[in-house]
């Protein structure tokens, strides 16, 4: 598609006519304008926009500045990360509640590919970025739009909604996608990635803020015509407190502590109400361990006097 052609018309995702060139100047003006002035924006380097991207999975952004600079600091370059301790590379993770802890084992081991495979220069395509451990799609395709302008159209949750409700796209993964795809000037993924998303994340939240942040496709949006702003359905993340992803989490920080625990006093320490016997005893933390153990997190060694674990050095 030319930047003169119509978004219409053929197009089989977007129910619009209108000039693809306005639509996009209009987003690009508006974001650089004015932004969110995150700190992985300012960079081209990819090392630090992974760690961003995989700090920001399951943390809001203005949690994720402090942990990203705080981990920068310890390991400022690729090699650095790889040359770390992974067992302090995931205490870090736990310590700064950054959700699951083997994105720290899969970062540091991500690490270990760029500096052993390719000579710590990262590949550059988000099909060869996927190729690193613990780096999926959207990680890939972010890693190289952000580092490399060399990325596809980003399709997270906020440019599902914004899609839905300025074009009307059906709620479809694969017609998003096509239809981001159309609207992504070649070539320009980097600033139109960061543009659309952070419409997505300013503008068109679940609330709407349409004339508050000045969103610039109200002139085309569908839903502000209508009035209607319903928006696909999201996922609903659970609950953290009282979770076993929780109890994962403070395992690992209490062990980052010891060389080796004890079972029981172990689970005295993550849990005011174990019992050894109990609902929350025995049984339920050595499920726990599995699961980290799984992870290649930590070691649990049954020995004569007992069960030991530690984190896997």
């Amino acid at each position: 598609m030319t930047d003169g052609e119509a978004l219409g018309g053929e197009s089989e995702a977007l129910r619009f006519d209108g000039d693809v060139a306005t639509v996009r100047d209009a987003l690009v003006s508006w974001y650089e304008a004015d932004h969110r002035a995150f700190p992985w924006r300012e960079t081209d380097d990819p090392y630090e926009i992974l760690v961003s991207e995989v700090m920001s999975q399951q943390t809001q952004l203005d949690r994720v500045v402090d942990a990203w600079r705080d981990f920068l600091d310890r390991w400022p370059t690729i090699e650095t990360l790889a040359a770390a301790d992974r067992a302090a590379v995931v205490a870090f993770w736990s310590d700064h509640s950054l959700g699951y802890n083997n994105r720290a084992k899969y970062l540091h081991e991500a690490a270990q590919q760029v500096v052993g495979d390719y000579d710590g220069a990262f590949p550059r395509t988000p099909e060869r970025l996927s190729e690193l451990m613990g780096v999926g799609p959207y990680t890939a395709n972010a890693v190289a739009s952000f580092a490399f302008n060399n990325g596809d159209a980003v399709v997270d949750t906020n440019v599902k909604r914004v899609l839905y409700r300025a074009f009307d796209v059906d709620d479809d993964d694969s017609t998003f996608e096509s239809a981001a795809s159309e609207l992504m000037p070649e070539g320009e993924s980097r600033i139109w990635n960061n543009a659309i998303m952070e419409l997505g994340g300013v503008a068109c939240g679940k609330t709407p803020r349409c004339d508050e942040a000045g969103c610039p496709w109200r002139e085309w949006c569908h839903a502000y015509q209508t009035g209607d702003f319903t928006a696909p359905d999201v996922p609903t993340q659970p609950s953290f407190e009282g979770s076993r992803r929780q109890f994962r989490g403070r395992i690992v920080r209490l062990l980052g502590e010891y060389d080796g625990m004890d079972l029981d006093a172990l689970g005295h320490r993550i849990r005011v109400d174990y019992t050894p016997d109990g609902e929350h005893g025995r049984e339920w933390l050595r499920g726990l361990l599995a699961d980290l153990a799984d992870d290649g997190l930590v070691d649990v060694e049954e020995t004569e006097d007992g069960t030991v674990t530690r984190l896997r050095r």
